[in-house]
């Protein structure tokens, strides 16, 4: 079960790993998207209707999920499958597995992708611990969180490493989309989610005119998916530069190698830029009462993977008030003006790679071993 689109990307390679070590003798029912459905998964309902964030923008969905999450249990009980995977968007996926757990206690339920405990909520490991039989984790410090707690933790890697992220073609790219040597490439990236879009590229539209003035070659690159891509479009038909809208990994990474900078609504994204080696300016927004919720319990200095990992600030963060074009145009500006700073965020992040999980087995094989030596050691007897 995924919510949203890195979750999907998740699901997929996990889904193919699992295939092939199981030479085809496999099969998914669930929740996903467009790249889990092309694995062969049979997706119960359209995923988007799970990409929601924040506590009022849910509120308006809050039937809808209720029944989503009931219709997924009961399908769950019906089928009663060999393993039950959660991936991510614990908001659907935790509550469906504690309604699986309550009532069928020996479907093996699998969570990929630790929820933060060391970031907000450290009691959620207990939490987890009651419901999950395991937990497979993305970052090699998130284990002793929650075998503390009772819970089998195993650090497979974040499978973001396998997805290509820094082997684009940008020749072909400028080739394919006639951009001349003196164009200059910025790869808008707004989110993947509705409210994201909505929120984000007004302001990344007025940070690039902003920067016209000094740069005026500067092509806008934003690659999309397809939940979002009509919202997209519509938007960028009145941008005041060159636009091309992308869409699929090929052409997003393709954009990468293409791209001087980026500009970047927070989330995994921020991680496959850094695999890119794309100097990048991060940047979010909720809604204002949401962000008071979440600032009384946030315990780190930094939202951003990247900076978390290294422990300080190489990628600039601009978040909530700091989102406006102003200062967003002075982040990205200093970074197109400044071969220097460019170059010092590449080499910042030289360690994060090796950090993710790169290396001869691939994360997403590391988490199908993981989930198929729980199955054979925890049959569903019913």
């Amino acid at each position: 079960m995924a919510g949203e689109p890195s979750g999907d990307a998740l699901g997929a390679r996990l889904m193919a790993a699992t295939r092939r070590l199981t030479g085809g003798q496999v099969r998914f029912i669930g929740i996903g998207g467009e790249k889990m459905i092309a694995e062969g998964l049979v997706s119960l309902f359209p995923m988007g209707e799970l990409t929601l964030f924040g506590v009022f923008e849910l509120l308006p969905h809050l039937p809808n999920l209720i029944r989503r999450i009931d219709q997924t249990a009961a399908e769950i009980l019906r089928v009663r499958p060999d393993a039950v995977i959660g991936i991510d968007s614990p908001g659907f996926t935790l509550r469906v597995a504690k309604k699986v757990r309550a009532a069928q206690p020996s479907i093996p339920l699998i969570h990929y992708v630790a929820p933060t405990v060391w970031a907000w909520k450290p009691k959620r490991a207990a939490k987890y611990a009651a419901i999950y039989d395991h937990l497979l984790a993305i970052l090699p410090f998130e284990p002793p969180y929650f075998e503390r707690a009772g819970l089998p933790c195993s650090f497979v890697g974040h499978s973001v490493v396998e997805g290509g992220a820094g082997r684009g073609d940008g020749s072909r790219f400028r080739a394919a989309h006639g951009l001349a040597d003196r164009d200059r490439v910025v790869v808008v990236l707004p989110g993947s989610r509705k409210g994201e879009v909505a929120r984000l590229l007004p302001d990344f539209r007025a940070t690039l005119e902003r920067l016209m003035p000094r740069h005026p070659n500067l092509v806008a690159v934003v690659p999309t998916v397809a939940t979002v891509r009509d919202r997209v479009a519509a938007a960028l038909a009145d941008w005041p530069l060159r636009t091309i809208l992308v869409e699929g990994d090929a052409d997003k990474h393709d954009a990468f190698a293409a791209a001087e900078v980026a500009l970047a609504a927070s989330g995994t994204v921020a991680l496959e830029l850094a695999l890119a080696r794309l100097p990048s300016v991060i940047a979010y927004r909720l809604n204002p009462i949401t962000v008071a919720l979440y600032r009384r319990l946030i315990r780190v200095k930094y939202v951003n993977l990247v900076n978390l990992m290294l422990d300080r600030m190489l990628v600039p963060e601009l978040l909530q008030e700091e989102c406006r074009p102003d200062r967003l145009a002075d982040a990205l500006g200093r970074l197109l003006d400044d071969p220097q700073a460019r170059q010092a965020q590449i080499d910042g992040v030289a360690e994060v790679a090796r950090w993710l999980g790169q290396g001869d087995v691939p994360p997403s094989e590391r988490a199908a071993r993981v989930v198929l030596d729980l199955v054979s050691q925890h049959p569903n007897r019913g």
